[in-house]
């Protein structure tokens, strides 16, 4: 049986194939953004002369609009000297931004999980009684846009069985790794194999519907808000 890319078991397609499109992506995944700055003041200063920029104005014009002198300016932005909360306060109300906006460098923290091979956590999860194995590999969330990421090992053993009736909020990837499955998402099925994969909305009822070459492996990452709750 042919295999499905990103088109459900059923549906027809051009005999000639068309050229692959190139999808814009909103964010550049390689785009570099500025360092975090571990002194405080140096922190300060590079946001209030970030924003002051973004707003097009001059020191000068930051100047009248604050009663802060340009040599204090120059100084904050440089980061030369320590402004009090009270000059703080008053630059938020003349750049439009909290006074926490301020402090947005500043020794700024990103989460990674690294995990070894084999030192995932099992866990029981609604698919355990059909066989299915859930390794999880890591946990991040809520982050600052209150999303929660969970990836897992899932395998599917000669003793497996089918389960299809997952269904919860946010989004989940799979990727193929071992044996082949026809996987359901809705009314769509997809024949998977090592190297396929699928992106959905979880909302919709999914999960295996015919284990076709065990033992089969695939990773399913899921992304959902922080509300929400997970198979």
């Amino acid at each position: 049986m042919a295999k499905n890319k990103l088109v459900a078991e059923g549906s027809t397609s051009s005999a000639a194939a068309a050229p692959k499109p190139r999808l814009p992506l909103k964010q550049d995944p390689h785009a570099v953004r500025d360092a975090p700055e571990n002194v405080l003041e140096v922190a300060i200063g590079r946001e209030v002369r970030a924003i002051r920029k973004k707003l097009d104005l001059t020191v000068a014009d930051l100047a009248v609009a604050t009663g802060i002198s340009i040599g204090m300016l120059s100084k904050i932005e440089n980061g030369v000297t320590s402004p009090s909360l009270t000059t703080l306060q008053t630059l938020s109300r003349a750049l439009g931004v909290p006074v926490t906006g301020f402090f947005r460098r500043f020794e700024e923290e990103h989460n990674a999980v690294f995990v070894k091979a084999g030192a995932g956590v099992d866990v029981e999860r609604r698919g355990t009684r059909a066989g299915h194995q859930y390794t999880l590999l890591g946990h991040i969330g809520p982050n600052s846009s209150g999303v929660v990421v969970e990836p897992y090992l899932i395998s599917l053993s000669e003793d497996s069985d089918v389960f299809p009736t997952f269904q919860h909020g946010g989004m989940e990837f799979l990727y193929m790794l071992e044996g082949s499955v026809t996987y359901r998402h809705g009314r769509n099925l997809f024949n998977m194999e090592p190297g396929d994969s699928l992106f959905f909305d979880a909302d919709a009822p999914h999960g295996p519907e015919e284990l076709k070459d065990r033992p089969i492996r695939y990773l399913s990452i899921i992304a959902y808000p922080d509300t929400a709750v997970g198979d």
